[in-house]
């Protein structure tokens, strides 16, 4: 079983705000470089699936603390994830439901229509069996991908609420098990355009199976969503432009295809970096200038070839 969580005490504006720190600070910013320099040794090792930003945490006596902001989903057995699996499951008989409303709880899912989406489309549907698709960890898909964390596609999700209205067109760049295409399926609408890309066929075929057992199934056959072999750092010309494009791997820098395929107006959400990874927000404005903004800092796996990830990247 995949899952347990640890939760590393780091404020993210220590390490990315730039600005003058106290004495004191700087050991906890040299703290916060040698450990994500430890974290990259561990996810080579397949140790750490993926880090992910949180920003409230539940502690044993029920309090948040809105300071604690990494977290780390690290791949371990049973007997040590079951003692968390108080924090995102329960007995209760819609397991989803309760996923979304922790997550609207603790302030990640802020607005109606992603509380909405994601009670819709449920999680379980495209979760491999043997892992708790409820429990707020990335999971492995095989092929050496994984689909993200819960609390990952609300924060996506979240950021690009404003793009995915009705009638809009989507990208979903490394679409993996197909969850978030669907999500941005019953977002745009029928009368938009949901596309995912994945280029390893497997995954590709097997995505599409999961999008027919869920609530996005209508738009599937009806060709609103569409999910495509394909390398995705060249994006998906056929459709585009794009009000909303998601990258669900980590890029060394944003590939000139994606930028020239979201529309003005329109935003990306790319996690970037290799060593150190930020998610960030792309903003293409209506004169086609870019803004780049640092939401959080990230680790995903590599935004590669078909041939690099089949070999461990």
């Amino acid at each position: 079983m995949y899952g347990a969580i640890v939760w590393m005490p780091i404020r993210r504006s220590l390490a990315l705000s730039g600005r003058s720190l106290p004495f004191s600070s700087y050991f906890l910013s040299l703290f916060f470089f040698f450990t994500t320099a430890i974290l990259v040794v561990l996810q080579k090792t397949g140790i750490i699936v993926e880090v992910g930003s949180w920003l409230p945490i539940l502690h044993e006596n029920g309090e948040a603390d809105q300071n604690l902001e990494l977290v780390l989903s690290l791949k371990i057995f049973d007997d040590l994830s079951s003692k968390n699996q108080h924090l995102w499951t329960s007995g209760g008989v819609d397991k989803n439901k309760l996923l979304v409303q922790n997550l609207q709880k603790y302030g990640v899912i802020k607005s109606k229509k992603v509380a909405e989406v994601m009670e819709a489309i449920d999680r379980g549907l495209f979760v491999p069996p043997g892992n708790d698709p409820y429990f707020d960890s990335p999971m492995p898909i095989g092929y050496n991908a994984t689909i993200s964390a819960p609390h990952m596609h609300a924060t996506c999700l979240e950021l690009l609420q404003e793009h995915l209205q009705p009638g809009m067109h989507a990208l979903d760049v490394g679409s993996g098990t197909g969850y978030l295409t669907a999500c941005f399926a019953m977002m745009v609408g029928p009368e938009g355009r949901a596309v995912g890309v994945e280029h390893i066929p497997e995954l590709r075929d097997s995505s599409i199976d999961n999008i027919k057992r869920s609530a996005a199934a209508p738009l599937l056959e009806q060709g609103s969503l569409s999910v495509h072999v394909g390398d995705g750092r060249q994006g998906w010309q056929q459709f585009a432009p794009y009000n909303a494009i998601h990258v669900g791997a980590a890029a060394s820098e944003i590939p000139p295809s994606l930028i020239e395929q979201l529309k003005p107006g329109g935003r990306m959400v790319i996690p970037v970096g290799n060593y150190f990874q930020d998610l960030q927000v792309v903003d293409k404005q209506l004169d086609g200038s870019i803004n780049i903004r640092s939401e959080t800092s990230v680790r995903y796996v590599p935004l590669t070839s078909r041939a690099a990830q089949l070999r461990g990247y």
